[in-house]
């Protein structure tokens, strides 16, 4: 039978009972959010996107779900500093379109990155991490120019382990870790100068979501098409989806290959 929002809400409470939480279902915006009772402070999530992941992976789905939902509740219930765990935080990668504030109406520290994406902040809590916004910034007296010092030495500290695959002539590098940071590896600029530096081609970087990111040494024009599928497929399959852009890394910028695919013809017409 075909699975509803009705039938994967029932799922969902059997699987979320606590008697310190309380659950409401929207009909009208279809979605399902457990919360603590008394803060008030909780998760919403958006049942189509459940469901069309149950359907693709069954019960396996909703354990993760369960998993994810748990631990954002436990870290929301905490009181979390910023001092003394300089090497807890990171920068995390978000899609443009991703809030920049919290439920409750705190403003999230972020930092501009590229037309398709943003930079925020995290406080590393085993499991999960916390976003990290002003007013945690305020009472500790952090100014924003210091959290980002220490993240982009924390983000540099990060290991890269690479899996490599040449298609048509063409070198791909996979890394994903599942640490929460793969994409984040993007801001590491020593990492790119080095990646740069090797590359017989260009420089091309997709970010398609959070656990993964994919170097690609083109050397052809099919290079261009194959990351372009790449992170299309990837960024369906993302829990955290980025963007299914993928960017060229040239004089220490990036920029979305698309555009550069529309320069290119006039600098050669100029050459020729």
């Amino acid at each position: 039978m075909k699975m509803t929002s009705i039938k994967m809400k029932k799922k969902l409470e059997e699987r979320l009972q606590n008697d310190q939480w309380k659950t409401f279902f929207n009909r009208d915006k279809d979605t399902f959010r457990i919360e603590w009772r008394e803060s008030g402070k909780g998760i919403t999530i958006t049942l189509p996107n459940v469901i069309s992941k149950y359907e693709s992976r069954g019960e396996e789905a909703l354990d993760e779900l369960e998993d994810h939902v748990q631990e954002a509740l436990r870290v929301m219930d905490e009181t979390h500093h910023l001092t003394g765990k300089e090497e807890k935080i990171f920068p995390v990668i978000r899609a443009a379109s991703f809030p920049t504030e919290t439920e409750s109406g705190k403003k999230l520290v972020f930092t501009e990155h590229t037309a398709e994406t943003r930079v925020y902040y995290a406080l590393d809590l085993g499991k999960s991490y916390q976003l990290i916004d002003e007013s945690m910034l305020e009472k500790e007296n952090w100014t924003k120019d210091r959290m980002k010092e220490v993240a982009s030495f924390n983000v540099r500290s990060l290991p890269v382990e690479m899996k490599k695959d040449t298609v048509y002539g063409n070198d791909f590098y996979f890394h994903s870790t599942q640490d929460g940071y793969d994409a984040s590896r993007i801001l590491n600029e020593v990492l790119l100068e080095e990646l740069k530096a090797e590359c017989k081609g260009e420089l091309a970087i997709s970010i398609p979501h959070q656990d993964v990111i994919i170097f690609a040494d083109v050397q052809n024009p099919e290079g261009y098409d194959i990351i372009a599928q790449m992170a299309m497929k990837f960024f369906a399959e993302g829990t955290v989806p980025i963007t299914s852009l993928s960017f060229l890394y040239e004089d220490k910028q990036l920029e979305p290959i698309f555009i550069l695919a529309q320069k290119k013809p006039k600098q050669n017409r100029k050459e020729d």
